[in-house]
Formats: C-alpha cells, structure tokens, sequence
C-alpha cells in the first residue's frame, strides 16, 4: 500500500479524465489515453478500492451523517438532520462524485484487460483481475443504487448512459457476481507485487470468489419483499455450493490508516467535534438482552453503579423527550444496566471512564460529564452527573427541552464508539461471516433451501460476531438467554413467547426525589405485522444482525429496516412538529410509519443542473418525486 501515490501517479498520467468526473454522463469517456501496455489492471482495481474507504471529508458526510442515521447505529450527529428528512446538497453531492471516480476505476481495470486480452498482451491473470474488477463493481454499484436509488449500468458500452430502475440494476448486479465469480481461476497464481495491489484479500481468487457468492446472497435477499422467486432462485443458487464467507480469514476488510486519506478510519480520531453517541435504537436493543450481567463484564470500579434489573431511572417529564415511542421516553438512567448484550461495552465507552485506554477523550473533548437541567425560567432544578452513567438521547425536534437538558446534549454524558474505531489501528469491515450465517437463518426461516438449518446459522451468526469482538465466553449462557430487551426480544431460538402487554418498573422523581413504580410498555413495532410481534424467528434474526454489523455497516442495518421495518426503530421526537417529516405529529408518535424515516438520499443537485435528461430519466425510473421519503423498489411502501 505504500505504493497507491506512485501508482496513482501513473493511472493520472494515463487517465487524466477520471480526476475530474463528476457525473454520470462522463462513463463513456475513453478511460485511458496510453496504450494498455503501459497502464496495469491492477493499479485501477487498487484505486477503486481505496477510494470507497471514504476519505475523511467523505466519510464525514455520507457514512456519518447519512448512513449512519438511516441505519440508527448511533445518534444523528449533525443536529438530527437526516434522521428528521432533512437533506444537504453538499455531502450528497461529494460522494456522488466520488463514487462516480471509483466507477470509472474500476470500469477502466475492466476495459483495459479486456484490450490486453484481445491484443495477446495478457498475463496469465489478466482474466481474473476483471472478474474481480466486477465483483468489486458490483458492490460499489449496489452501494450506490441503495443510497440513492435508479442508476445507470451501461457505462463505456458506446453510448450515453442511461439511467434504469432499481429491478433492472439488480437484476444486473445479480447477473454480474453470478458470471464473474464462475470465471474466477482459482489456480492462478499471481506475483507478489500484484498481490499487493489487493488491499482486501491480496489476490487470494478463491477469497474473492466466496465475497462474491455472499454479496449475491446479500443482493437477492433485498429482493425478498418485492420479487420473492427472484430472490430465492438467486438465493439458492448461490448458496448451493458452500462457497461463501464463513470464518474470521474470509473477512472482506481493509486495514485503515492514521493519516487524511482515503484509509483513514471512517469514524477518524482526528474529528474532535464528532462525539458519535449511542442510537437509542442500539440501547433499546442491547439493554436486557442475553442475561449477561454488567457485574460479571466490569470490574471493581463499576459495581457500585450497576442498577437492578427492575429499574427504570429518574423521571423527568419536563427536560427530557416525550414525544417518540422510544421506551425510555422521559428518564435518565443514573447507572448502569443490570445485563447488556456484551458486545455493547466493546464497541461504546462508559461515560466518565477516562482512565480507560479506549476512551475516546481527544485532546479535552468529551471530558464533561456533568451538566444542569432548568425549568421553563432558565433555573436549575438539578444538576445530572453522568459518570458511569448509560443513556442514549433518541433524535427528532427536542423543542423548547433542548435548552432545558445540557447533559443531553453533551457527547460526554452518553456511551461513545471506543477509541478503537477511531484511531486508525482497525480494519473497516465490508462483509463479515456473521451476515452469511444470518442470511441463511433468514432464507432457511422463509423456507428457501439452504444448506444450514434456520437455528443453526442464526446461532453460528451470533457466535462468528461474538468471536469478532472478543465475547465468546459469553456465548452459551447468551444463545440460552430468554431475557427480554426493551423492544420485547429475547435471544433464545426456542423462546418465542411474547412479553406481556407491560413491565412494572421502579423508578424516582428526578426533582422531587418520590419514588414510584409504573407499568412500562413494549413498543408497537406497527412496521413488521402490524406490531402484533415481537419475538418471533424473524424478529431475532434481524435483531441479532444489527447487533453484529455495527459499527462498520449502518447502510446493512438501513438497507434491512428498509426492507422488513426490522428491528425495531424508534420514531424521532416530535416536540415541535418538523415539515420535513410531516406525517409524524404529536397526535400520532406512538404509531409506525415508513414516513417517519428516512428512505433514501436525494440525488445532488448537480445531476439535474449538468444533465437534465439523466436526472429526468432517474427520476422516472425512481417512481416518485426525488425526495428523502420516497422509498425504493425493494423496501416497503
């Protein structure tokens, strides 16, 4: 990798067009200028990859603050933006360009071997590096077509590209991983210096070839609402042979750097503003979950905070957010939970823990802890000491509460994403053998073949992500768990009893000190059966699978509420009501609706300013108006 400058350096010379594209329309310009001879596959292929790993000022705008929020994997970082249907031009617009350069790359690697090929200039692995040029297309097309919807799939074939419906470009890409991963030669072996143009799997063909077989399952269960024959044959196909990512070594990933690159970490330590909060969707989910006690996951220092498993928290009606059907609604939890899914305290901080070498404490940020709540005159009613303390603050329009509750709104009063992900010393995770194993479970669970039982692979899903983050002591005692979380799941394959209607929970007055008890409900997920659900397979699956993709892939866990409104999201807080949600009003909060989430991002502005007849062609290819709720082809309508 210390070679992406030099080789960069000669892609420049020989494609000087790809430094500057900025829209669709420009695929079909000649992708190089020098003779084939004089540019290598490998280096476009390299460069493709690479730049996907977002640079930071990307990443800040696409994978931060909009993928992340439609993915709810932690809180809306840029005063609820996107998770109210808010939409900004620029951040849009940045990875629109970006990922039309990475296209071009990687269509370039295609074109330029084929040349070689037809001209005799080959080597003897010139013919894999262009599968795996359109196996890696074919991710960054999908990464696109989910983002932002219709997209053309006709580059560099001769004329002007044309922008197609969301069906016709998976259809394609489904087509694409089938072809291109047959034609893989898995015997070929490859100089160390083309090895090292791989930053995923060095080349390793049978590697590519399994990522291959697992983004084909990915892509055809998208389809599994919309077009389930499709998505079964094409499920089943893939999965017939047993060629997928199934352990640690198979890992798509690429190692981040420490540098302001495109390998720098996407959560990067360098932005001392980015607090990046727990969501409260992962909060709900993990708090309760699996019966693995906090007193038997921290050590000495911690117990004194550990709250019984009946406890609610300190309530207070006036500072905290009521509006939303985020079942904390109202409370402060002044400790820490009684059990929690143990992954929770390996990927976020406990507020206060500065001693702790994963705090992310840069430089004097999210060193506070503590902060006042006032009543309607501005005088403190109490100050909140959030040391060792475990709340998430669930996003939306706060009102007139916003300026009443600092700790709130102070990054270092709520869990955040550890060090770990941030300082450059990780590998960004593209596809994990936890999400083959829960495809199959979901497959198997809707009756598709599969070669592993529905339990089996949802508990091998479960066991490959508890080996990733280190909690496989805990395993036995988790999968055995029948434990509720706060959005009434447990773990347990065989526990499908529903909780009851409520939960009687203990709890203080936060001003007046008054203790109480209150039957708290379980949430109404009216997105998946009408919320007449909450424990069933399905409902597991998901649950377990959102908890296994954070935090490298809150586009997965969007792409999944999407399509099955699973797992459960809560809605944004409606204090005020917020006109670019207008379905969702103080009248309603407690209901669902896939109007009250974000569906997908608008196209720039730049597309229908550069290329009005493309942009008029994906807008009639998307079904509706180029709009933050409009749904795609695959997700619920």
């Amino acid at each position: 990798m210390k070679t992406i400058l030099k080789k960069s350096c000669v892609v420049f010379a020989a494609t000087m067009m790809l430094a500057s594209c900025k829209k669709f329309d420009e695929l079909n310009n000649n992708p190089y200028a020098a003779s084939g001879t004089q540019v290598q596959t490998e280096y476009f292929i390299d460069n493709a990859i690479v730049g996907a790993q977002q640079d930071p000022g990307l990443s800040e705008r696409m994978f931060i603050l909009y993928w992340v929020p439609g993915g709810h994997s932690l809180q809306d970082e840029d005063g609820d933006t996107f998770s109210q249907g808010i939409f900004v031009d620029d951040w849009a617009s940045e990875y629109y360009r970006q990922s039309s350069q990475w296209l071009n790359y990687v269509n370039s690697a295609i074109q330029i071997g084929t040349d070689q090929i037809a001209k005799g200039t080959s080597k003897p692995y010139t013919n894999n590096l262009i599968q795996v040029a359109r196996i890696w297309r074919a991710y960054l097309m999908s990464e696109f077509s989910d983002t932002f919807g219709p997209m053309p799939t006709d580059g560099f074939q001769g004329t002007n590209p044309q922008f197609k419906d969301v069906k016709t470009v998976y259809y394609y890409l489904l087509a694409e991983l089938k072809d291109a991963s047959a034609k893989l030669d898995v015997s070929v072996v490859n100089p160390q210096q083309v090895m090292n143009e791989d930053p995923a799997y060095q080349y390793n063909y049978a590697k590519w070839r399994k990522y291959a077989n697992s983004m084909r399952m990915r892509l055809a269960m998208r389809l599994s609402e919309v077009d389930g024959a499709k998505a079964q044959a094409e499920f089943e196909a893939a999965a017939a042979n047993q060629d997928y990512i199934t352990d640690a070594t198979d890992i798509f990933s690429v190692q981040e750097s420490k540098g302001w690159d495109p390998l720098a970490s996407v959560f990067r330590k360098e932005s001392s503003w980015m607090g990046l909060p727990i969501s409260a969707t992962y909060n709900n989910l993990a708090v309760g979950l699996g019966s693995i006690k906090s007193a038997d996951q921290l050590s000495a220092t911690y117990q004194a905070a550990i709250k019984p498993a009946n406890w609610m928290g300190q309530k207070f009606t006036d500072q905290f957010a009521t509006n939303t059907n985020d079942p904390m609604a109202g409370y402060w939890f002044d400790g820490l939970p009684n059990t929690i899914d143990p992954r929770a305290y390996k990927i976020y901080s406990i507020p206060g823990d500065i001693t702790n070498a994963n705090y992310p404490a840069i430089g004097t940020a999210f060193t506070t802890f503590t902060g006042p709540l006032t009543d309607a005159s501005g005088a403190t009613v109490k100050t909140l000491n959030a040391s060792l303390t475990w709340n998430a603050k669930v996003d939306g329009d706060w009102g007139v509460k916003a300026a009443r509750n600092q700790p709130m709104f102070t990054d270092g009063c709520k869990p955040l994403l550890n060090l770990l992900y941030r300082s450059g010393n990780n590998r960004r995770v593209f596809f994990g053998p936890w999400e083959t194993y829960f495809l199959l479970a979901e497959a198997a669970e809707r009756g598709w073949a599969s070669p592993v039982g529905a339990q089996t692979a949802y508990e091998t899903g479960i066991s490959k992500s508890f080996e990733y983050f280190g909690t496989s002591a805990n395993l036995g005692a988790y999968i055995a768990s029948t434990d509720y979380n706060r959005a009434g799941t447990s773990v347990s394959w065989s526990h499908v009893t529903e909780p009851a209607a409520t939960r009687t929970m203990n709890f203080q007055d936060g001003i007046s000190g008054t203790a109480g008890t209150v039957d708290v409900a379980y949430p109404k997920n009216g997105l998946y059966k009408s919320g007449s659900v909450k424990n069933d397979h399905l409902t597991k699956i998901i649950t377990q699978k959102y908890l296994a993709q954070l935090p490298w892939l809150p586009l997965e866990t969007w792409n999944d509420h999407r399509r099955l409104g699973l797992p459960f999201f809560e809605n944004p807080t409606v204090e005020n009501p917020m006109p670019s949600l207008p379905a969702l009003n103080s009248g309603n909060f407690m209901t669902s609706s896939i109007q009250f989430f974000p569906q997908r991002v608008k196209y720039p502005s730049n597309l229908s300013n550069n290329n009005a007849a493309g942009y008029s062609q994906a807008i009639a290819a998307l079904g509706g108006q180029d709009a933050v709720l409009t749904p795609l082809w695959w997700a619920q309508h």
